[in-house]
């Protein structure tokens, strides 16, 4: 049976460049970053010069490259260590409605220790206004301590306007962070054209390892660390460095920065195919996200009168693999919080599904999908008491 892979906002596999990349440090070049012998500090330059190769691709400086666990722990660790800053005074926090748990769920642990947590709302496309910040940040009179915005939503797609909404928080002295997770890799980023003080990333969105990303921390900007111990990253990071994941990382980002323009625009005229065949060949379907502000890559849809689990289920029969959503949030019954900040009925949001395409895939991958797919909605909706 045909096998596609259609979920890498969920994430990719490891290319063997970066596999290779890895592999040394390993078992050869194993000395702890923190050691003074010669094993230990050829493992530090190691280390150092990945730094200095990630800053190089986003814009940055090595020094404000922070080493992670990933996506989640940089979240973690620019939300709650704006929020424990000694020279922070504001107690509210603005985010929008369709953030990542791991941005939505730490905002929500910080209203127990007093900060109120304000959720700016989206249009229809998933777009946050800059005049809706800069409306929050007027009636907070000074009482912000950070503004947190995603830079493209890992469901739908729809990438925000990040320099207008940092410029906003930059007129009122309010630090700014975004959660690039799903924008990395897919669209050219760079810290200081966007204007951001905090900018959080994963490898594994870009075909590194899993267990690894950075948090990018510009000069000047002051954070508390997490978790104590050792004064690795820059005394904002304990633990001992993890020296393959490192330089997974820092090889797997120089690979999609080198490709990204050709990849870029292949992803985008499969996702256009897909996009435009289920629209032909399947009554009741929508697009979900901005039709145009959107990564190349990614193409949500809904399909009326049936329910996404059981597309998964019958995709998955067929060699297909989609999502309905974050991976994070798979299980739940509840319908996708990005679709309902949107305005979409929960019957609707329901039936979404999400196909993120990735370097595997080809046009035999998306006819292969567009052979299968519609039968599937056909027989679903026949056995749905909702269908028409």
């Amino acid at each position: 049976m045909k096998q596609v892979y259609l979920d890498h906002s969920a994430t990719t596999p490891v290319r063997q460049e970066v596999l290779e990349a890895m592999l040394p440090y390993f078992s050869e070049e194993y000395g702890n970053a923190s050691s003074v012998h010669g094993f230990g500090q050829r493992a530090r330059n190691a280390i150092e010069g990945a730094r200095e190769k990630v800053a190089s691709l986003l814009g940055a400086s090595p020094e404000e490259i922070i080493f992670t666990s990933g996506g989640t722990e940089s979240d973690n660790l620019a939300i709650k260590g704006l929020a424990a800053a000694p020279h922070v005074r504001g107690k509210q926090v603005v985010t929008s409605a369709i953030e990542h748990h791991a941005v939505l769920n730490t905002c929500t642990a910080l209203e127990k220790q007093g900060f109120a947590v304000v959720q700016l709302p989206v249009d229809r496309h998933g777009l946050v206004g800059a005049e809706e910040l800069r409306q929050a940040l007027a009636t907070a009179k000074g009482d912000v301590a950070f503004v947190s915005i995603m830079m493209a939503n890992n469901e739908v797609g729809t990438i925000e306007p990040i320099r207008e909404l940092a410029a906003v928080a930059a007129e009122a002295s309010v630090p700014f962070h975004t959660d690039a997770v799903q924008a990395v890799g897919k669209v050219p980023v760079d810290v200081r054209e966007l204007g951001v003080d905090l900018l959080s990333l994963s490898a594994h969105k870009f075909y590194g390892p899993k267990g690894v990303g950075a948090l990018y921390v510009r000069s000047g900007t002051r954070i508390q660390p997490l978790q104590h111990g050792g004064h690795h990253e820059k005394n904002l990071r304990a633990g001992t460095e993890n020296v393959p994941g490192i330089m997974g990382l820092a090889r797997a980002l120089e690979l999609a920065c080198e490709e990204m323009e050709t990849e870029a625009q292949r992803l985008h005229e499969l996702r256009d195919r897909l996009q435009e065949g289920l629209m032909d060949r399947i009554p009741d379907s929508l697009l979900n996200g901005h039709p145009v502000k959107r990564l190349p890559h990614l193409l949500n849809m809904s399909f009326e009168n049936v329910e996404g689990e059981s597309i998964l289920l019958s995709l998955d029969a067929v060699g297909i693999a989609a999502s309905t959503g974050s991976a994070c949030t798979s299980g739940t019954l509840e319908p996708s919080h990005v679709l309902t900040a949107m305005g979409m009925p929960p019957g609707i949001a329901h039936g979404s599904l999400r196909f993120s395409l990735g370097r595997v895939n080809t046009a035999e991958d998306i006819e292969y999908v567009l052979e299968k797919l519609p039968p599937i909605i056909e027989r679903l909706r026949q056995m749905s008491p909702f269908s028409k």
